[in-house]
């Protein structure tokens, strides 16, 4: 049975929520997990865990800083350990491209670059943005040529099929053997 720690950065809640479905798939697996909002739980890294999901959300085209600060602290341990980086991203809905960017910009910033990387739609929350914010994410949104313009309702872009299928294969990476 493994110990795997899973700090997350989340603004609007989506990133939580896919650092809470992981803990489950992973618990589920036969394994331990913990979660820790990286907002209120500091920069360091616990010991005694086994591997390291790392989940950050995307907004004005960055990572958060508190979650760049975190893996800048801990570099080191993420390195050594199995680990992994899953950013979330209206990004991550479309093309991609821009999405890989931003990975790569996080990686140039921290000096990390895990083996597993995972790119996951976010949503598109309406429904909690008060009114300018509400305004200046449909903007955006029409501008990049999308129908999501209904402001009276949320749009959920995360695959979960997909954050299921990146967790089995990070867990199938803890089970191989080392070379």
């Amino acid at each position: 049975m493994a110990r795997i720690y899973i700090p997350y950065g989340s603004v609007e809640g989506q990133t939580a929520q896919i650092a809470e479905y992981i803990s489950e798939l992973i618990r589920a697996h036969g394994h331990q997990t913990e979660t820790a909002d990286l907002k209120r739980s500091g920069h360091t890294l616990p010991g005694g865990f086994d591997g390291v999901i790392v989940a950050a959300s995307v907004h004005m085209g960055k990572h958060e800083g508190y979650v760049t600060d975190f893996v800048k602290k801990n570099r080191g341990e993420l390195e050594r350990l199995p680990s992994a980086l899953i950013s979330v991203s209206l990004a991550a809905h479309g093309e991609g491209e821009e999405a890989e960017s931003y990975v790569a910009k996080f990686g140039e910033e921290t000096g990390w670059h895990p083996a597993h990387v995972g790119m996951f739609g976010g949503a598109l929350l309406y429904t909690h943005y008060n009114f300018l914010k509400r305004q200046i994410m449909r903007k955006i949104t029409r501008d990049k040529g999308s129908p999501a313009l209904d402001t009276s309702r949320d749009y959920v872009y995360t695959e979960w099929d997909g954050v299921q299928r990146f967790t089995e294969d990070f867990l199938a990476g803890l089970a191989a053997p080392s070379r």
